[in-house]
C-alpha cells in the first residue's frame, strides 16, 4: 500500500479487509485494492472533477492501463466500485457511532442535541475522507443520493425521529411534527459540521462560540411555547 494508508480510516481499513463491493463484486487482487484505497484518498483530497486516473494509478503503484482494466471510465470507478462500496460500509459505521446517543437517556432537549454534536464530530474526525467525498459528490451523482437517502437517511432519520416524538410527548420541544424537527436538528448540525471542517483552520472560527451558538439556535428556536 502507499505509505499515505499508515492513517487508513477505520471504514477504508474494515472496507479493504472484507473485500466486498457493490452489487456481487469483491476485490480479487492486490492491485485492486491499492487502486480502490488511492481512489479514496484521491477523491476525498480533490474531488472527483480534480482527479485524474493516471493521479489515482501513481499512488496506487500501478499502470493506468491497470485501472482501466478494472473500471470502464473514473465515472465507472467512483459510481459503480467506490460509491457503492462505501455507502455500504458508511451505514453500519454512521449507526454504530450514532446509536449511544440514539438509544441512550435524557435529561434535557438541550444535553441530546450537546451530545449529538459531540458524537458526530467524533465521527467526521475519524472518517474525514469519507465525509469529504459525500459531502463533494452528493449534488452531482444521482446514484449516489438514491443510495445516501435509501441505505443512511432513512435509518438515522426513522430513530432520530422516534426520540423527536418522545421529546414532544413530554413537553420538552415544540409541538411540531416529528420529521420536522429531526430535519432541522439534522440540517442544522450538518451545517455546522461543514463549517467547522472548512474553517478549522481559519483564526477567524470561533468553535466553542459557534458550537454554543449552534446549540442555543436549536433549543431556544424548538421551545416549547
Amino acid at each position: 500500500m502507499n505509505a499515505d494508508n499508515e492513517a487508513m480510516e477505520p471504514w477504508m481499513e474494515e472496507l479493504l479487509r472484507e473485500g466486498a463491493l457493490g452489487e456481487g463484486q469483491t476485490i480479487k487482487t492486490e492491485k485492486q485494492a491499492r487502486i480502490l484505497a488511492a481512489a479514496i484518498e484521491v477523491f476525498a483530497a480533490k474531488g472527483y472533477a480534480g482527479s485524474s486516473t493516471s493521479e489515482i494509478a501513481q499512488r496506487a503503484g500501478v499502470a493506468e492501463g491497470t485501472i482501466f482494466r478494472h473500471y470502464r471510465t473514473k465515472k465507472d470507478l467512483l459510481v459503480s466500485i467506490v460509491t457503492p462500496a462505501m455507502m455500504r460500509m458508511m451505514a453500519p459505521f454512521v449507526i454504530r457511532g450514532f446509536g449511544s446517543v440514539l438509544d441512550g437517556e435524557h435529561d434535557s432537549f438541550e444535553q441530546f442535541v450537546r451530545r449529538m454534536i459531540d458524537n458526530r464530530i467524533e465521527f467526521v474526525n475519524r472518517n474525514k475522507r469519507l465525509f469529504r467525498i459525500v459531502v463533494q459528490e452528493l449534488p452531482f451523482h444521482p446514484e449516489m443520493r438514491e443510495q445516501f437517502k435509501t441505505i443512511i437517511l432513512s435509518q438515522v432519520m426513522a430513530r432520530v425521529t422516534v426520540l423527536v416524538e418522545k421529546f414532544r410527548e413530554q413537553g420538552k420541544i415544540a409541538a411540531l411534527p416529528a420529521p420536522t424537527v429531526a430535519r432541522l436538528i439534522a440540517s442544522t448540525l450538518i451545517g455546522y459540521v461543514l463549517m467547522r471542517l472548512t474553517m478549522a483552520d481559519d483564526p477567524a472560527w470561533d468553535d466553542a462560540a459557534e458550537r454554543e451558538a449552534t446549540v442555543s439556535f436549536l433549543v431556544k428556536g424548538l421551545s416549547p411555547a
